[in-house]
């Protein structure tokens, strides 16, 4: 378990360079007006993201089991992402339960981590936390169809960043939320999937990168 777990984020360091990346274009967003305050945190997320993921190769490289970091963090960018959702939705019904969601959701994690997935990735909960993503998004897009105004959705950060979040979280909760389980069964499909999720990756953070430079030179037209 615990080589074959090494050897799967071994295969994510490339995600390090498009955190780095994106990191730097989410600066671009103190350029610009009208910037909300919940974007304004995402170069924060990104660059303890960049710096947890440096952190969790390192350890990795000196032997050190980087479970429990991943776990942790695990519970930060999904209450981030939740979060991040909630500031675009207007619904207050929408709004309440993405709150409850944000405050529970850590509890399920340290209890699985505690009594159920012991020592392991928290598949389980990282399952959870997709889809309560997943739905969070969903419930953006419908609120968003619905306004009876007209936006230009091109120049909308948050449309691109739950673009991304969908397809990311759609994509992988598959294959991460069976990672125990595949890493029994074959540790080359370990190999092959870190590869995919790479692509993955870099798909998501495009968009996040798009969402970030979208508004610029539009605020002074």
């Amino acid at each position: 378990m615990d080589l074959e777990y090494i050897r799967f984020q071994m295969s994510l360091s490339p995600s390090v360079i498009l955190e780095i990346i994106c990191f730097l274009i989410s600066l671009s967003i103190y350029f610009q007006k009208n910037t909300s305050f919940a974007l304004k945190l995402f170069p924060l997320f990104l660059f303890i993201t960049a710096v947890l993921e440096v952190v969790g190769f390192l350890m990795m490289k000196a032997g050190i089991r980087n479970v429990l970091l991943y776990n942790l963090f695990g519970i930060l960018s999904v209450d981030f992402y939740l979060f991040y959702i909630r500031s675009g939705i207007g619904g207050k019904a929408k709004r309440r339960a993405i709150l409850i969601a944000i405050w529970v959701y850590p509890f399920l994690v340290i209890l699985n981590m505690l009594f159920v997935q012991v020592n392991v990735f928290h598949s389980i909960t990282y399952s959870i936390g997709c889809l309560l993503i997943v739905a969070a998004c969903i419930a953006y897009f419908l609120e968003l169809f619905q306004l009876k105004r007209s936006i230009n959705l091109l120049r909308e950060p948050a449309f691109w960043i739950c673009s991304a979040l969908l397809f990311f979280f759609t994509c992988t909760l598959p294959f991460i939320g069976m990672l125990n389980y595949l890493i029994k069964v074959s540790p080359e499909i370990i190999n092959n999937l870190g590869a995919i999720l790479v692509v993955i990756n870099f798909l998501q953070y495009s968009l996040f990168s798009i969402a970030f430079l979208c508004r610029l030179g539009w605020d002074n037209k």
